[in-house]
């Protein structure tokens, strides 16, 4: 029996010297790659939920957040049966890229702060749809790369 809910995530696109920023992610023992961000909290707007998600991933304080893409097609969730997935992308920039902790290995997790997720960036002259995981975020990232 399924619940037919909608979740709603929130994802950050930062893009810094044509770099993009990714989040590999240890996920129900699943290797997934996607742009940071997470789930939209009751009583919290999409904005402020990616302004919290930021902090608490990244430790910084996303600024000019601009709206860039909210699906527009039906995604079922991959770990939430009965869950249809509403994906909203913000733009944004930090104040100093710098004070973000990555790596240039994928799925770094012995060097990250958290153990379950790390962080690395991802030139977009040689970036493709399959370096992320997620369906949606795969439309994104071809609409990152088009531009």
């Amino acid at each position: 029996m399924s619940n037919e809910r909608f979740n709603i995530r929130v994802y950050g696109l930062l893009v810094h010297d044509g770099r993009v920023l990714l989040a590999d992610e240890l996920i129900k023992g699943q290797r997934i790659t996607k742009f940071p961000g997470g789930g939209l909290e009751f009583g919290e707007g999409p904005k402020d939920c990616l302004v919290r998600e930021i902090r608490e991933e990244l430790g910084v304080e996303a600024i000019d957040v601009e709206h860039f893409y909210t699906t527009d097609f039906f995604q079922s969730s991959a770990y939430r049966e009965g869950d249809q997935i509403i994906s909203i992308y913000y733009t944004f920039r930090v104040a100093d890229p710098s004070m973000i902790h990555t790596s240039e290995v994928l799925f770094d997790f012995a060097n990250a702060l958290d153990p379950t997720e790390s962080f690395r960036w991802l030139d977009l002259s040689r970036a493709s749809i399959e370096d992320v995981t997620l369906p949606i975020d795969r439309v994104v990232m071809g609409m990152l790369i088009t531009r």
